[in-house]
């Protein structure tokens, strides 16, 4: 069946997700329309095509161990000089989401995985990219702020043609956890 290269994510929802998309583009991140907005559980693995029921498997046990939790994103950072990344920070949802990215790359399931650098959960904005628009991208997002109820993850596969398509959706296994009093659902660019 041959290796194909699996990620798991949770995705930013809409309108928050394309809107994000869009300005990645804008900054000249030619990726952008290919990888939906996201922060990153398990980063581009290969598995055996032969593996993936078995990933889904663990993937919906982890689902079922987990609760939904508020998550919120605001203002920007930057990996640089280490990486060429500048991202929207996730300021609510961060532990929870090391806490999945863990269970999710747990050394007794299908997708064992070392991480290059710490987890630090994000989402990217901008990669690869001149300096020019990486510094363009940290300032003109500075004060974007976002947040939603997460209620679950995703698996993807990433095409031949580079574009990462969404194979399965995993649910968590509680009720959902609205927001924090004061928080609405909302995506907001403001100016510095």
């Amino acid at each position: 069946m041959g290796t194909v290269t699996i990620g798991v994510s949770i995705a930013v929802p809409e309108p928050h997700g394309s809107q994000l998309q869009q300005l990645r583009a804008g900054f000249g991140d030619a990726a952008a329309h290919g990888i939906p907005t996201h922060v990153t559980l398990l980063p581009p693995t290969e598995v055996d095509g032969g593996d993936l029921a078995a990933v889904e498997a663990h993937l919906s046990e982890v689902a079922a161990s987990g609760r939904p939790f508020p998550m919120r994103l605001s203002g920007t950072g930057t990996f640089r000089p280490l990486s060429p990344v500048v991202y929207v920070r996730v300021v609510e949802g961060a532990e929870e989401c090391a806490w999945l990215q863990k269970q999710v790359r747990d050394a007794s399931g299908p997708v064992p995985r070392e991480l290059q650098f710490p987890y630090h959960p994000h989402v990217t904005v901008a990669h690869g990219i001149d300096d020019e628009a990486m510094d363009r991208a940290f300032e003109e997002l500075a004060d974007y702020a976002a947040d939603w109820p997460c209620t679950g993850f995703a698996l993807y596969e990433q095409g031949a043609d580079g574009v990462w398509r969404k194979l399965r959706e995993f649910a968590f296994g509680g009720t959902v956890v609205p927001p924090q009093a004061g928080h609405v659902e909302r995506g907001t660019i403001g100016s510095r």
